[in-house]
This record gives structure tokens, C-alpha cells and sequence, in this order.
């Protein structure tokens, strides 16, 4: 079955779509890619997103939730009669587990354009059913990536830093949580300063770490936090990290500083020793970032680093229309589900 699947990160800079074709079920899965794109926001529906992760009204909150819908069906028109079934994401613009989970795209728009039923809302029902609405892609990470022998884990740098670690394809083996920022923070100070991402990064490389900021940041109580756990922008922020570091390069450094350390952290504290880091994610293409965990990991970036989120979508929607469960709650928090709600087409 050919299966499109949509992301939108908590980066919030665009849509990632995964064309692949997937084969059998369970420990038993085979899948090839067919086609991949990248579709940034337009600066003012990303400006709408990132205001709505603050709080907005419920006019502006409805609007954002169709334009988004509307931005996807055109995102995906270069797809139109290629896939059988579509898995959405949707965007995150809250989260606070276990309260809530909002994720905004109307998937009308797809199913309507493309034709094809649209599975999403993954979140919501992992919530109900106990989880915390993340990470959702662990076990979609195992069954792609899992490898005899081996203890492999995949790492997400999107906004938010996640991983999923693994024995070959045993879900007993599987633990997954956030790790904490991943460059969302560096993001936020980058738009402030109004500087591009080649030139924050020259700037980040040029400057130091603050280490009494640093030691201070890393004070925070997510991570002595057990997994299960899931974090977010909404505790992520540059105006709540104390003692800001004023002079830039200074200020960059130190953020990826953070980000690096909370992730060896992590390692060290709950995930033991592995014989592969598989990085994705967009924060996989911040050279300095890269180098930072390369000095404490077995770090391989992904040929695509932006592939594998979509693709596990895909492979959400796909295990879904089987009849399988697509969500271990080993990695969420609550129980084994089936994930997922359904538009068909119309």
C-alpha cells in the first residue's frame, strides 16, 4: 500500500511529506520510499503558528485550524493520485500532557483533494487511552530501524529533542521519551537577533559557554524526570531560562551547549549504552550541534535527516487500516492502542 504521510513539527517551519510503499505487517515490515518534499510556511502563517502556541483567540484559533487544512491539500497536490491513504500529524500548538493535546489541520481538505481516506489525531487517543500523546513514532522507529544484534536508537532533533532505543525489533526492549530542547530555543534566539541560520551557527562556533548559565539551565526538574515523559515549547522558552547569557554568540553557544548536554544526560541516566545514534530531524543540519553530541555518542546522521518523522506517520496511518496497534504504551505512558481517527474521502 502506497501511504502519504504528513509532519509539522514543533519547529513549526513547514510540512515534511513522505511518499512510501509499505509490505506486510509487524516484525515482518518492508517499506521503500517513492517520494519526498519539503514545504515551508508562508513567514505569516508561521508567525500565526508560533502566535498560537502562546495563546490566541478562539476566532484566530478556528481560522488557523482550516488555513493550515488548506496549506496541507496544497502541499500534497504534487501527490494527487499516487497514495492510497494518507497519515496527518497536524500541528502541535499545545501540549501539556496528561490535560491536553492540540493539534490543528483540518484533514477534510486532504481527504477531499486527494481522495483517499486521511488517519490522524493520534495524540488525542493515545491521551485517552493514558499516554501522554508522545512520543507517538517509537514503535513505527523500531520496526523500520531495528537491526539483529544491535542497540540502535533513533534521535529526533526537531524542537523538542525525543529518541526511541532498541534492541533489534523487540518492543520489551523499547524506551522512548524527550529528551528535552532541541533547537527550539537556539531558533527563538536566532529570529531575535534577526540573523540567519549560517550566521548564528558562525556566531554559536565563535563564541563560549557560559558554564555557570549552563549549569543552572541543566538544574531543571525535566531532567531528573523519569521516562515516560514528554516536554514542550510551552516549557521551553527563552524568557524563562534565568541568567540569559547578553552577548550573542555567548547566548547561541551556550543554548546549543544546553541542548548537547541535557541529551548526554539523558543517554547516561536512562538509556545505557547503544551501538548507533540514527539523528534526524532538522537540528541534524546545525553542524555545530552535530559535532557537540558526536563528541559524547555513536552518532550517524540519516541520509535525509527530514525523512524519518513523515515516514512514520505514514506507517501510523498504515498499521491503522490494518487493524493493528500502531502506539506502544511502553513509550507514551498508557496501554497498547490502535491510534488514530479517520476522514474519508468525499
Amino acid at each position: 500500500m502506497r501511504v502519504l504521510g504528513l509532519m509539522s513539527g514543533t519547529s513549526a517551519d513547514g510540512v515534511d511529506l513522505v511518499l512510501a510503499e509499505f509490505y506486510g505487517g509487524g516484525r515482518e515490515l518492508r517499506y521503500r520510499l517513492v517520494g519526498y518534499q519539503e514545504v515551508p510556511y508562508p513567514a505569516d502563517l508561521r508567525r500565526r503558528i508560533l502566535a498560537a502556541m502562546r495563546g490566541a483567540e478562539t476566532r484566530e484559533i478556528a481560522l488557523l485550524h482550516h488555513d493550515l487544512g488548506r496549506f496541507y491539500r496544497q502541499a500534497a497536490a504534487g501527490f494527487q493520485g499516487q497514495a492510497q491513504l494518507v497519515g496527518l500529524s497536524g500541528q502541535t500548538v499545545w501540549h501539556e500532557p496528561p490535560e491536553a493535546t492540540f493539534q490543528l489541520g483540518e484533514p477534510s481538505y486532504l481527504a477531499e483533494s486527494l481522495g483517499v481516506p486521511v488517519v490522524y489525531g493520534f495524540r488525542a487517543v493515545d491521551l485517552a487511552a493514558g499516554g501522554q500523546g508522545a512520543p507517538l513514532v517509537a514503535y513505527p522507529d523500531l520496526l523500520l530501524y531495528g537491526e539483529e544484534g544491535k542497540r540502535v536508537s533513533v534521535h529526533n532533533l526537531g524542537g523538542i529533542s525525543n529518541l526511541s532505543a532498541f534492541q533489534g525489533r523487540d518492543p520489551a526492549t523499547l524506551i522512548a521519551f524527550d529528551t528535552g530542547p532541541g533547537v527550539c530555543l537556539f531558533d527563538e534566539a536566532v529570529a531575535a537577533l534577526g540573523l540567519t541560520l549560517d550566521k548564528a551557527v558562525e556566531l554559536a562556533e565563535a563564541g563560549r559557554v557560559d558554564q555557570e548559565a549552563l549549569s543552572l539551565w541543566l538544574g531543571h526538574p525535566y531532567f531528573q524526570l523519569p521516562p515516560p515523559k514528554t516536554t514542550g515549547r510551552e516549557v521551553w522558552r527563552l524568557e524563562a531560562l534565568p541568567s540569559r547569557p547578553h552577548d550573542p554568540p555567548t547566548l547561541l553557544r551556550t543554548l546549543l551547549a544546553l541542548t548537547a548536554a541535557s541529551i548526554r544526560l539523558a543517554y547516561e541516566r536512562f538509556v545505557g549504552p547503544v551501538d548507533r545514534v540514527l539523528l534526524a530531524g532538522g537540528g541534524a543540519r546545525n553542524r555545530l550541534l552535530v559535532a557537540l553530541l558526536k563528541e559524547v555518542l555513536p552518532i550517524e546522521v540519516m541520509d535525509n535527516p527530514k525523512v524519518r518523522e513523515p515516514l512514520a506517520f505514514a506507517l501510523l496511518a498504515y498499521l491503522y487500516v490494518r487493524g493493528e496497534v500502531n502506539v506502544l504504551g511502553r513509550a507514551t505512558g498508557g496501554r497498547d492502542v490502535r491510534a488514530g481517527q479517520v476522514v474519508e474521502p468525499f
